[in-house]
């Protein structure tokens, strides 16, 4: 129908504009946090580009759902207030059938959800996993900034250079402290520079001072030095990485079902669901009368996508706690909001209203009679 195609231009303009605002707010976002991130150490700042896009990758199922959600309620609202929809309702059409056409121009949507969530969402979190235990298991030697105290990296040394020389060979001001063994060391020197030895790179450091004391004891022990060798690492061995859920895939949460993997897998299958219920909300909500206030519909649309998104989340922390089992949660969220959602739909649908249900008192016309 010319009705259809039309309403779903106007739903792709809406949701096109939309997704573009919603990534590029998004994306500042994220640079900056990671920004952050990469100043803190978690992330090698020459990385930053690549933990920035796959954030917002990660994020595109959330982006996604939003947008088609904001679309339809702009796109409806504004079919109320310019009368459009009376045209509809003159047809002999009701607002149900509004959901064929919505979902005709939704199901892609759907689909894309469904992919990111199940397929790239996983890949996505292990690549920034993956950059982040790269930088942390780089060696004392990469770690080498001027003018900052940095830690080593099976944390038992911290060193700190105050200038380098280009390639990091020589370095003045150099101090070291260190706890190994049950004793705790100071050196300090002015000067050090990096030689290979045999027994692997050595920090050979010239005039400088050596502080050495016991763990618990009173002893301390001075020394001052011409010239003193320090074995350094040149790269981290012994790490024994933690793999973090929101990085399996969905076929290794399916072979172990924990309440932990349980957890992940309903916030995955949550963002699909809820892309469909909101669609259903959408077209409800968006019922708006032209006299009244134009943004209190939208406010209350944003109002219902958060705290849905909200109550996603609180569950899968309910489901990894033991709190709920996997199959109430879905049936409680995600069935209880088909449910109200069908039912809102239904009362703009016939008319509904509340004084309809109260018994009606009888006309003094009636009572002649």
């Amino acid at each position: 129908m010319l009705f259809h195609s039309s309403l779903r231009k106007e739903l792709s303009r809406s949701f096109g504009a939309t997704l573009v605002v919603l990534v590029t707010v998004v994306t500042t976002m994220t640079l900056i946090r990671t920004l952050g991130q990469a100043s803190r150490g978690n992330f090698n700042p020459s990385d930053v580009t690549l933990v920035m896009g796959y954030t917002v990758l990660a994020y595109m199922p959330t982006l996604l759902t939003m947008s088609l959600f904001i679309a339809i309620i702009a796109t409806l609202s504004r079919m109320y207030r310019e009368s459009e929809m009376v045209i509809w309702f003159c047809s002999g059409k009701g607002l149900s059938t509004l959901l064929s056409p919505l979902m005709r121009f939704s199901w892609p949507v759907f689909a894309l959800v469904a992919a990111l969530a199940l397929l790239v969402l996983p890949w996505s979190n292990q690549r920034i996993e993956n950059l982040r235990d790269q930088y942390e298991q780089r060696g004392d030697l990469d770690r080498v900034e001027p003018g900052q105290f940095q830690e080593s990296g099976n944390g038992n040394r911290v060193f700190f250079v105050e200038k380098t020389t280009e390639g990091q060979v020589t370095g003045s001001n150099v101090f070291i402290a260190s706890t190994e063994r049950g004793k705790e060391t100071v050196t300090s020197a002015r000067s050090g520079r990096i030689e290979l030895l045999p027994q692997g790179p050595f920090l050979m450091l010239s005039n400088g001072q050596r502080l050495e004391s016991t763990v618990g004891a009173q002893n301390l022990k001075v020394s001052d030095f011409e010239l003193y060798g320090a074995k350094i690492s040149s790269n981290v061995t012994g790490y024994d990485a933690i793999t973090a859920v929101d990085t399996l895939t969905t076929l290794e949460l399916l072979e172990k079902l924990t309440p932990l993997h349980l957890g992940e897998l309903s916030w995955r299958l949550g963002l699909m669901l809820a892309a469909i219920n909101l669609v259903i909300i959408g077209v409800a909500i968006s019922s708006v009368n032209p006299r009244a206030n134009k943004s209190a519909n939208v406010v209350l649309a944003l109002f219902t996508f958060v705290v849905y998104f909200n109550l996603l989340k609180l569950g899968q922390s309910w489901i990894a706690a033991g709190l709920l089992s996997f199959t109430s949660y879905l049936l409680l969220l995600h069935g209880g909001v088909f449910v109200m959602a069908t039912l809102w739909l239904a009362k703009g649908h016939n008319n509904w209203h509340w004084k309809n249900l109260l018994p009606r008192r009888p006309t003094s016309t009636e009572v002649a009679r």
